[in-house]
């Protein structure tokens, strides 16, 4: 996959995930369960599937759902260092 197209692939589940982050603190999260553990479950299986062909990219997809809040501060910590 081309690197410019990955990077806006992690932004957006970071986004999403600092979405679903919201909606739990605000106890939002249960009323739309089914359909969050259905992103989780297609999540997985698209970050499955692009484990063998790029780790890494896969591994970052998984942060930026899991912890997007330490996915963006990463990605922040380097676009400073580039800068």
């Amino acid at each position: 996959m081309e690197a410019d197209v990955a990077t806006l692939l992690v932004e957006l589940i970071e986004k999403i995930g600092l979405l679903r982050r919201d909606m739990q603190h605000r106890g939002e999260l249960e009323r739309y369960e089914a359909r969050v553990a259905r992103i989780d479950q297609k999540l997985s299986a698209l970050a499955e599937r692009l484990s063998a062909s790029d780790p890494e990219l896969a591994k970052a997809l998984r942060t930026a759902w899991q912890l997007p809040a330490r996915s963006l501060a990463f990605r922040n910590a380097d676009h400073q260092k580039k800068s």
